[in-house]
């Protein structure tokens, strides 16, 4: 039997506020930076009922074939029909799971049962190791960690702080070794120094974080005896990012006067990257890292008086006065009043050569600004990039890139310098979504309409396309750099903060984390919707997208929700039709990906069940489909991140474990991982089959 917990003590959702306050700045607190006034689903569906015969005839307006034009698309491109339909049921799905038989081929061990134990729990029969932690040397001349004689220079070359993205590239030629690449969100400070004074920080101490943020790239050595993993420290691959390395500025918006700052006049160099949430990889053999919730690292926005300049800053969630980590005590680019631009500088999509550390990363301004949790990239039918992503802000938006160029097979020079410019030339889009159900058939409770799903119709709205602009108003390089204000005008679907964004490998079909909005139909905010079912939404959806012939050029699509998240006791849970006595309860999907079978496997941020948070993998096809059967959970106060599930092997990240209000270095609130007496520490996590044998097989 599933056990009732009690409720975790709790500032928005299932976090603590040490959570909010260090790695999104109290965002949860502070007013929704999407205040325009642009309709949003239900005003479309009850506007598109009287008009049925326009919406058949499939009308596509004149941007979207401008955009298509612009792409090089010939009529076939831009369809006015959807996917057809597949599978058993449903008008794009692979059929409503039934419940019978064993659990899809990769899920079948036994769930977890929630709990709230202060450990990293896996199902019976598994085994797992801690493959590397916070402060740990991967450069050569890098000291072993030391919580009482940290350093800037010592962090710059060990394992960063509050791992999220976590992927695996192969090492050809090393027998049993691979690249670990993994980003490096945000700074605890207060879990991170004895005596820590939010007030009153010390230089020594910023210059740590600031060598804690980033990334970082290690090779790993597998154990042929388990699936353990241990780094190789001073590999020559090994590599630090950190907010000082020098990062490439590129794409239509590089060099914009918008992008210049006194340290860069050229608009085209960038020290640093900050808040590198999750990420994902291009066929090309390289990593994408986002950059999320950099607004907190800026100050006196406050003092901003010109009122199109501080209208810019509000709508990225700039409006305070002093940072939370008072950065900007020790460089001036992090005061608004002194280098305006500077936070235009991030945002971005991030793109590192993971097999060159001495190769400047880059910042892609052809994919936009906004919060971005990911990007994952596919190639098209005929070879071009798409990159699926997700801005992570209650009420904001689902976008896509598709690129200009098709890639180049082989790996030459010549080959490789071309891939790593098809990011910065293409089309930028925007997504819009529009149910299929009567208005009053969506009230706010999460009840399923009549047609027993919810479902609909959507488009890619094209935003720019090069130095072209189809957003009235706007130049293209505003939009590329203001791109959430682009959005706004073309009137884009307010979504429940749209997360990871991976489409799947074995059929093209796309899956959005959409976490949770609390103030989803409160006063002034828009009510639910079709594709945001739920007022006060505290658990989230997964929402699948089928774009025509499972082809990342198509402009329209049909979408669903394939889960409506919560205890599957609650009535406004939906769990892909799978009977909802046989699924474990979830809470809050953040990070998605998938396993070699075509399961998706979800990691869940904040969960509001009273349970800690864990990783959940869930049939999207066949006769299991809906069935969510959960993998492992972390410890207390920690945050599932960057799944990564191989054929033997499953890697997750626990971030900022012990991150619980009133916790410090003097009063820890989590023993993990090293036990009492230990300070506490981020960490990558190896699980795996003690037998040898596949995941979940």
């Amino acid at each position: 039997m599933r056990k009732n917990l009690p409720l975790l003590p709790s500032h928005a959702g299932g976090r603590s506020a040490m959570t909010c306050r260090y790695r999104c700045g109290d965002a949860c607190f502070h007013e929704v930076p999407n205040t325009s006034d642009n309709e949003y689903l239900g005003d479309v569906v009850a506007r598109a009922l009287s008009r049925r015969s326009v919406l058949r005839a499939g009308a596509v307006v004149g941007a979207t074939a401008a955009a298509g034009a612009a792409l090089g698309a010939g009529p076939g491109a831009t369809p006015a029909a959807a996917a057809p339909a597949a599978g058993a049921a449903g008008k794009h799905g692979p059929g409503h799971g039934h419940g019978h038989g064993k659990p899809a081929r990769g899920l079948r061990f036994t769930p977890v049962e929630p709990n709230t134990a202060d450990a990293v729990t896996v199902p019976e029969g598994y085994g797992q190791n801690v493959v590397i932690r916070w402060g740990e040397p991967i450069l050569r001349g890098a000291p072993d960690f030391d919580q009482d004689r940290q350093s800037a220079k010592a962090q710059a070359g060990q394992f960063g702080y509050n791992n999220d993205f976590l992927m695996l590239m192969p090492l050809r030629g090393e027998h049993r070794r691979q690249l670990l690449v993994a980003n490096h969100e945000y700074t605890d400070e207060v879990l991170m120094f004895a005596g820590y004074d939010p007030d009153n920080p010390t230089r020594e101490q910023a210059e740590i974080a600031w060598a804690a943020h980033g990334m970082s790239v290690v090779a790993v050595q597998e154990e042929w005896r388990t699936g353990a993993l241990r780094p190789v420290h001073r590999h020559q691959l090994n590599r630090r990012v950190t907010v000082s390395t020098p990062f490439e500025v590129t794409g239509p918006a590089a060099g914009s006067e918008l992008l210049r700052t006194q340290a860069d006049p050229s608009g085209r160099k960038v020290l640093g990257t900050l808040n590198n949430c999750a990420g994902g990889t291009t066929p090309w053999g390289t990593v994408l890292s986002g950059e999320e919730n950099f607004n907190q690292y800026f100050a006196h926005a406050d003092q901003v008086t010109d009122p199109e300049q501080a209208a810019r800053l509000k709508r990225y969630g700039m409006s305070g006065g002093a940072s939370s980590r008072k950065w900007e005590r020790f460089d001036d680019r992090f005061d608004i009043t002194k280098e305006p631009n500077e936070p235009n500088r991030f945002g971005w999509v991030v793109e590192i050569d993971p097999y060159d550390p001495h190769s400047a990363p880059r910042k892609h301004t052809a994919l936009g600004r906004f919060k971005h949790e990911a990007a994952q990239a596919r190639l098209t039918r005929d070879g071009r990039a798409v990159v699926y992503m997700g801005d992570d802000e209650r009420f904001d938006y689902l976008y896509k890139f598709v690129s200009k160029n098709r890639m180049w097979r082989g790996n030459s020079a010549a080959a490789r310098r071309h891939n790593m410019s098809l990011l910065d030339e293409g089309t930028l889009y925007v997504a819009k979504l529009t149910g299929d159900s009567p208005a009053d058939e969506i009230d706010g409770s999460g009840k399923l309409p009549e047609d027993g799903e919810f479902d609909g119709k959507g488009e890619w709205i094209p935003l720019a396309s090069g130095d072209q602009s189809f957003v009235t108003g706007m130049t293209a390089e505003e939009v590329y750099i203001y791109t959430r204000m682009a959005g706004d005008k073309v009137g884009a679907t307010k979504m429940d903060r749209p997360e990871d964004v991976e489409p799947s490998p074995r059929d093209g079909r796309i899956y959005v984390a959409l976490t949770n909005n609390s103030q989803r139909g409160t006063d002034g905010k828009p009510a639910a919707d079709e594709a945001n079912p739920r007022n006060a939404n505290k658990h989230g959806q997964i929402l699948e997208i089928a774009e025509r012939h499972h082809d990342g050029r198509a402009l329209r699509f049909h979408w669903k929700l394939f889960l409506v998240c919560g205890d599957p006791e609650d009535p406004s849970t939906y769990f892909g039709g799978f009977p909802k006595d046989q699924v474990s309860p979830i809470s809050c999907p953040d990070n998605v990906t998938f396993d070699p079978y075509g399961n998706l496997w979800i990691a869940t941020d904040g969960n509001a069940l009273g349970s800690h948070d864990g990783l959940f993998g869930v049939a999207t096809h066949g006769r299991m489909r809906g069935q969510v059967r959960q993998f492992l959970t972390v410890p207390t106060g920690a945050e599932t991140c960057g799944p990564l599930v191989q054929e033997r092997r499953v890697l997750v990240a626990v971030q900022h474990p012990g991150e619980v209000d009133g916790a410090s270095v003097e009063n820890p609130a989590s023993a993990w991982p090293d036990g009492p007496g230990k300070i506490t520490r981020p960490a990558v996590v190896s699980v795996w089959r003690k037998n040898g044998g596949r995941i979940g097989a």
